[in-house]
């Protein structure tokens, strides 16, 4: 008589959970267990937090602008490959862009949704910022230092799309689909984007993640609903776009920035 050994399992839970794990160790994942250690060292200083700076685009060779450009463009690609690794996963089942919304279909809803998301994140996030460094629980941001060279403008425009194709296509777009392919529930998903989110924006301290958290739960919902990551994708370059380039040209003249 046969001997009947253990029915195979279905590989492709763990394969995804694999892919997931990756994905994320190669990217945001791994900014948010830098961004926590950037924390505690933070919370180490003898300085509270509030006195503390942290420069989102600094200059990367101070005093030679054309290296710096190399520098910086080189930092934008290394921003946009996990978005592009990730879409190339998912290509597996179709088209990756036409299936998380980030292609043209939509123009009108897409760019009107996102301004309109970017005015309902953006100013609340601004007065949590400044709250937050009042109370001593966020450092104080800098967004760029790049304000003698030519060429700051259109690359910190270009950094910051890059930064929203990253985080809303891996973040959203990807993670929300992964989980949800793995039978996530719906809370479960959302918490794991936002919290993800907020983690690897703790090099701001808890302010920043607090307010990012926010932002995931919003933009996480929002992609669950309508399928849709370019609208995310424009409001997040927006975003990014005020506070790069804003703070360029006005940072020497307002003070409470």
């Amino acid at each position: 008589m046969e001997v009947q050994g253990p029915a195979p399992t279905d590989p492709r839970p763990a394969r995804l959970r694999n892919e997931v794990l990756l994905v994320l160790g190669v990217s945001l994942g791994e900014s948010a267990i830098y961004s926590a250690l950037l924390l505690i060292e933070a919370l180490t200083r003898p300085k509270p937090l509030s006195q503390q700076t942290t420069t989102l685009n600094p200059s990367a060779t101070p005093g030679r602008p054309w290296l710096d450009l190399a520098f910086q463009l080189n930092h934008i690609l290394v921003l946009v490959i996990p978005a592009l690794l990730a879409l190339y996963l998912l290509n597996g089942a179709g088209d990756a862009a036409r299936q998380l919304g980030l292609d043209r279909r939509r123009p009108r809803f897409d760019l009107g949704t996102g301004i309109g998301l970017a005015a309902v994140i953006g100013i609340p996030g601004l007065g949590l910022y400044l709250g937050a460094r009042q109370l001593n629980l966020n450092l104080t941001v800098e967004a760029a230092d790049l304000t003698s060279v030519w060429w700051a403008a259109p690359v910190l425009i270009l950094a910051a799309a890059a930064n929203a194709l990253l985080e809303e296509v891996v973040v959203v777009g990807y993670l929300v689909t992964r989980l949800g392919q793995l039978n996530w529930r719906p809370w479960g998903i959302v918490a794991a984007s936002a919290l993800l989110r907020g983690s690897y924006h703790l090099y701001q301290g808890f302010g920043g993640f607090v307010g990012n958290a926010i932002m995931g739960v919003v933009f996480a919902l929002f992609f669950m609903k309508t399928r849709r990551v370019l609208p995310l994708v424009v409001a997040h370059t927006l975003l990014d776009v005020v506070a790069f380039v804003g703070y360029t040209l006005v940072h020497n003249h307002v003070s409470w920035l």
